[in-house]
């Protein structure tokens, strides 16, 4: 059990709350397959904070973001979520992102960047193609800014193209989503723990 490790969830829906949401679904499934490790931490849908648009880590008066970069910071594993939306992560994905390229002027006492000792899990739902497509600019963006990325650490689903069926309407979790959230999360989880006990050197 790693009751130590804990995780912060971001889903960047445009849905704001409480809409159902299959990016909120998503990042709450993660949840739970981390907490059965005993990983426990909070969530956040990001639409639903005033996340100003910059790429400091404080823009000023009326900035939500950073009350979150604060639970980022605080969390050993962020769980990035998004939808699909014309093949691509949402426009509050980017906002998030661009708001997470502040922390490339942000080091340590020994003087790495502060994410360094961070994992990063990728999950995108949407029912049009553009997961890979998706992983890829996240699984990028997030490993600038200092994040780890754990082998096969992304969990996605498509539905059938040009239908609308959403994932949170699905009757069942399909068996792909399922095993690829179990080998995702526990990988993320070895990987925090073993950079917990010997991080990346200065």
């Amino acid at each position: 059990m790693d009751a130590d490790i804990t995780a912060f969830t971001i889903s960047c829906s445009l849905k704001s709350s409480p809409a159902e949401s299959s990016s909120e679904l998503l990042g709450r499934q993660i949840g739970e397959e981390l907490s059965k490790l005993g990983v426990e931490g909070g969530s956040a849908r990001a639409v639903d904070h005033e996340i100003l648009a910059g790429v400091e880590a404080d823009m000023g008066e009326g900035d939500e973001w950073p009350a979150l970069r604060q639970k980022v910071l605080d969390a050993d594993i962020l769980v990035f979520v998004t939808p699909t939306w014309m093949g691509q992560p949402s426009s509050i994905a980017q906002r998030v992102l661009e708001r997470l390229d502040a922390e490339l002027s942000e080091t340590d006492d020994e003087g790495r960047p502060i994410l360094f000792d961070k994992v990063a899990l990728v999950g995108v739902v949407g029912n049009e193609d553009g997961a890979h497509h998706i992983v890829g600019i996240l699984f990028q963006a997030l490993n600038d800014v200092g994040f780890t990325i754990p082998a096969q650490g992304c969990v996605y689903w498509n539905g059938e193209a040009m239908q609308t069926t959403d994932y949170k309407d699905l009757d069942a979790t399909p068996e792909a989503v399922s095993s690829a959230m179990s080998t995702a999360v526990s990988g993320a989880v070895h990987l925090a723990r073993s950079l917990r006990n010997q991080g990346y050197p200065a």
